[in-house]
């Protein structure tokens, strides 16, 4: 699969990238930070929130400095999980966010689609990427039928994570994880 597809507003697919420094370059243009991280650390599947946090700690502290984040906290989600779908329908609607959306993947995958001017861009991440989605950019995020993904986040506030649903619809339009 394509790591990053370019589409216009009417799903007609634009470009496809693979590699990561175009896909970092084709991103940094309209805004959006995209790195490739180690996530090298032994991470065993019963992890609290903190022992995450803590294997990674250098790393959050950096972005921390850099941008100003005030708060991180980890979620993680497993096809096991009784309401995968619930947290699907959540995440898979276009909506904005008052801050920046933060994510460096642990383990696992999922895929960021973003919608920016008269373009949506489908970023499938994976483990070891990080992206930093810019304040008040539409946006919808696909865990797929059967999430397997463990994601670090960094906020600006200490809300967490607080949606503005856009209502356009356009996200039924285009392809889904599965």
């Amino acid at each position: 699969m394509d790591k990053l597809r370019i589409f216009d507003e009417d799903a007609t697919l634009l470009k496809s990238l693979n590699g990561n420094q175009e896909i970092q370059a084709e991103l940094s243009e309209v805004g959006v930070r995209f790195e490739q991280w180690s996530a090298d650390r032994e991470i065993s599947s019963d992890a609290t929130q903190e022992q995450i946090i803590e294997a990674y700690q250098a790393e959050i502290d950096r972005l921390r400095q850099e941008e100003g984040y005030q708060t991180c906290d980890v979620v993680s989600l497993t096809s096991e999980h009784p309401e995968k779908s619930a947290f699907r329908n959540k995440f898979i609607t276009e909506h904005t966010h008052s801050e920046d959306e933060v994510r460096f993947f642990v383990k696992g995958q999922g895929l960021f689609i973003l919608h920016i001017g008269d373009k949506v861009y489908s970023v499938l991440c994976q483990k070891d990427d990080l992206i930093s989605v810019p304040a008040h950019t539409p946006h919808w995020f696909d865990m797929g039928s059967m999430p397997e993904f463990t994601c670090i986040r960094l906020f600006n506030n200490t809300e967490g994570w607080v949606a503005k649903y856009t209502e356009s619809g356009i996200d039924e339009a285009f392809p889904t994880l599965d």
